[in-house]
């Protein structure tokens, strides 16, 4: 649009400055001739008219992805049956989907994403940005992420556990059972460890007695991506 807005613009000043006859030798064609004035006024308004269309065109498609952000949030906050009240939802989840961008690009599935690890994480007591934190060293926030040990989804649990709960059948990339299984044993090593959370990531990351690299990438990444402000 801006390039055929500057194509009408410097047509209009050629054709109205071009020294036809005088300088060229060229005749000023005949449909205009004697009529400068009546062509000012016919480039000025087609100008206009360009101009407004411009405008309007990048008004429309502003206040359209407005709207479509808004009545998304809505829904999910709606439907967000894990915060006090709606209030702490909304700013929860705006917050976080700002944050969460830049692994995943859909509005829509940031903030179901967002919906279904706030309810885990509360429902086994556990700090939901925590869970944040650990989703992003363990799989990106990919829930087809499968690793060379054989570890699963989101938060990479490890398939032997279907088999330890009695549910061989369940499928560890369904975001909502990985979610409740990662959560759940995150929070079980937590009370195995009174509560020291730098051995309870290394337990659940497999490296305790070994290093403590895990543990500080989480608080880490913890600090800098998900801290709630």
């Amino acid at each position: 649009m801006s390039f055929l807005f500057t194509s009408v613009t410097q047509w209009t000043h050629d054709l109205l400055s071009f020294p036809y006859k005088q300088e060229s030798g060229i005749a000023l064609p005949s449909f205009i001739r004697g009529q400068k004035s009546s062509v000012k006024f016919f480039c000025g308004l087609c100008l206009s008219l360009l101009l407004i269309t411009t405008q309007s065109v990048s008004a429309s498609s502003a206040q359209s992805v407005d709207q479509e952000l808004r009545k998304r949030l809505k829904q999910a906050i709606e439907q967000a049956d894990s915060f006090k009240d709606r209030f702490d939802a909304e700013v929860w989840l705006l917050d976080m989907s700002t944050r969460l961008q830049k692994r995943i690009a859909s509005s829509k599935e940031r903030l179901d994403l967002l919906k279904d690890i706030h309810r885990e994480a509360t429902r086994a007591q556990l700090s939901p940005e925590l869970v944040l934190a650990v989703i992003d060293i363990e799989s990106r926030f990919d829930p087809y992420a499968i690793s060379r040990s054989g570890a699963q989804g989101l938060m990479q649990v490890m398939p032997f556990w279907l088999d330890e709960i009695g549910h061989p059948d369940d499928n560890l990339i369904d975001i909502k059972t990985n979610l409740r299984m990662g959560c759940t044993i995150l929070k079980y090593y937590i009370d195995k460890e009174k509560g020291n959370l730098r051995r309870a990531l290394a337990r659940y990351n497999g490296s305790l007695g070994l290093h403590w690299k895990y543990p500080d990438k989480v608080f880490t990444t913890l600090n800098i991506n998900w801290f709630k402000k």
